[in-house]
């Protein structure tokens, strides 16, 4: 109902609620990125917001778009000075609004320590560039780094969105990340290797080249992986201002990795560590994945799920995968609710967006 929708604004000491009714109107000013949001009849009065940042400014009025886009959608005649009349020519909806890198990150599930330690090195990194910009001297900066961490627990998400932060605060030309494993760099003989690993070093010239499993590049007795790794450190060496290295695995096991070679260990000396997830983080994640391909859950089927991810959190061993297991559990879940919809015939919106409980597996 209209009449359960405020818009809560705040200043340093109060909270005023504006209830989003007829009388809602909201005023732009382009030049002085100011709003003015009121519902009284005289539109002197209300709750005046001035904006130091266009963006911030553009990102509000496009909340104020998608907000009057639904309210007159329900055959209401708001008496507003829309923000379609006043500002159609500068703002854009929020739908059409790409999130920036730190807006992913932000919007990941828990890793709050990681979050901050990326937001540490970013701010780093754009203040080195800014000193260069100004003539000022400057650090060096190592942008190479060691994810280290279990399986499932965000290390190839993250690369991908430090990837694409580097690319937006001008540090990398663009910014793309590409993933590679043993496979995608050892040959099976003498000079293949090089050619696949500097095939690979091209591919991601202007973005991050992501070694997921870094370690299996050093093996005992006489294997090509060193030639790979070689291949990589004088690519590093050569394009230190538009190449990034991101190496990941157990943690143990690239300690070892790092520390197998002098090169490696002068190059990569910044450390991001993965935790797993807790129990409730992945409960989230669960909710996110049912939010995203548009599924509901009843109470009684949520509860087995919060039940089914605290076993498997308590009885985890060395092969848990975090959110890999939830997205099995996910997609087991779905397909069960399939067979269930599609056997029953009752092919309707409801029955095919609902899970229930017999659709979860068990525990045992």
């Amino acid at each position: 109902k209209q009449s359960d929708l405020y818009i809560v604004l705040s200043d340093d000491h109060y909270l005023y609620r504006m209830n989003i009714s007829d009388d809602l109107k909201v005023y732009c000013s382009d030049d002085e990125n100011k709003l003015l949001i009121t519902n009284s009849v005289n539109s002197d009065s209300g709750y005046r917001i001035t904006f130091f940042s266009d963006t911030d400014y553009q990102e509000c009025v496009s909340y104020f778009v998608v907000l009057l886009d639904k309210y007159n959608a329900d055959d209401h005649t708001p008496k507003m000075q829309t923000i379609q009349e006043e500002c159609k020519s500068n703002s854009t909806s929020i739908a059409d609004h790409e999130s920036t890198g730190l807006e992913e990150l932000n919007a990941l599930v828990g890793m709050d320590v990681l979050k901050q330690d990326v937001l540490n090195l970013v701010n780093f990194v754009k203040m080195q560039k800014a000193r260069k910009d100004l003539g000022m001297k400057t650090v060096p900066v190592s942008l190479h780094l060691v994810f280290s961490g279990n399986p499932g627990t965000g290390k190839t998400t993250v690369a991908r969105i430090l990837a694409k932060i580097y690319k937006e605060i001008g540090v990398l030309s663009t910014g793309q990340l590409v993933e590679v494993d043993r496979s995608g760099l050892v040959g099976g003989y003498v000079g293949q290797t090089a050619i696949k690993t500097q095939e690979k070093i091209k591919e991601a010239l202007g973005g991050i080249l992501f070694i997921d499993e870094a370690y299996t590049l050093v093996k005992e007795g006489s294997d090509y992986g060193q030639e790979a790794i070689d291949t990589i450190l004088k690519a590093m060496e050569d394009n230190r201002e538009n190449f990034v290295v991101i190496v990941a695995g157990y943690t143990d096991l690239m300690k070892k990795f790092i520390n197998s070679n002098p090169g490696l260990k002068s190059r990569f000396n910044k450390y991001i560590y993965f935790t797993d997830y807790t129990a409730s983080e992945l409960k989230l994640i669960f909710n996110r994945m049912c939010q995203k391909y548009e599924y509901q859950i009843d109470s009684v089927a949520n509860a087995a799920v919060n039940v089914y991810i605290e076993n498997l959190v308590a009885n985890k061993d060395e092969n848990f995968a975090n959110a890999r297991e939830i997205r099995n559990l996910f997609e087991d879940i779905i397909t069960r609710q399939a067979t269930r919809v599609m056997s029953s015939g009752l092919t309707n919106h409801e029955e095919m967006t609902m899970i229930k409980s017999v659709d979860v597996p068990s525990i045992y």
